[in-house]
């Protein structure tokens, strides 16, 4: 006569059992070439940097990686990789966008300009001259990012396009360090370089007035 622990033994056997026979055939379908998803690749043409560039991809891949690996612009820098730090920001039309947070195939014709493409050294970019002026950095990784969006940042206010702090909406929009401040806030700064990154900022917009 079986006792009480040789049933309890017998049904753990069965019910890993019944799993290892339900698993295996799951594994061996998910291994086979029938159950693999297809790569879907494209093509896109866009001008970078000043430059005609066409690439065929993977249609999953964000613009941040068709630049850095595919490009192999790797100014452009890959933080969080959420569009949470702004290290992979560039300026797309005009306009600055988080690169990991787009796929490269949705700006077909479009003008992007990395920081490869603000300046070089020799022939600097104004505000790339001012970050260094003022030591707007120090381990460097999110500057690229901050360069970038600063460029922008400058750009969005010379065409009245208001932010959170804009207080007057139908008059000319000022260069303070408040708007500065509010329109960069999308760019972690780890070092916590923000003061000279705001002098870099201010001496530039004083330039350009």
């Amino acid at each position: 006569m079986s006792s009480l622990s040789d049933f309890e033994l017998s049904r753990r056997g069965m019910m890993v059992g019944t799993a290892i026979a339900t698993t295996i055939p799951s594994l061996a379908d998910a291994a086979s070439p029938a159950s693999i998803a297809e790569t879907h690749t494209a093509s896109v043409s866009f001008e970078v940097n000043g430059e005609p560039r066409q690439l065929e991809l993977d249609a999953r891949t964000t613009l941040l990686d068709a630049l850095r690996e595919h490009l192999h612009l790797t100014g452009t820098k890959k933080g969080c990789d959420h569009g949470q730090c702004g290290a992979c920001t560039v300026i797309v039309d005009g306009r600055r966008i988080n690169s990991c947070l787009t796929l490269a195939v949705m700006h077909e014709g479009a003008k992007v300009t990395t920081i490869e493409g603000l300046g070089a050294p020799g022939h600097l970019h104004p505000m790339q001259a001012a970050f260094v002026k003022h030591d707007g950095y120090q381990c460097g990784y999110c500057t690229p990012g901050q360069i970038c969006s600063a460029v922008a940042v400058l750009d969005e206010i010379k065409a009245g396009i208001p932010s959170h702090v804009t207080a007057d909406l139908m008059g000319a929009i000022e260069p303070t360090n408040m708007e500065m401040r509010e329109r960069m806030s999308g760019n972690i700064c780890r070092c916590g370089a923000y003061s000279n990154i705001a002098e870099a900022m201010a001496e530039v917009a004083g330039e350009r007035a």
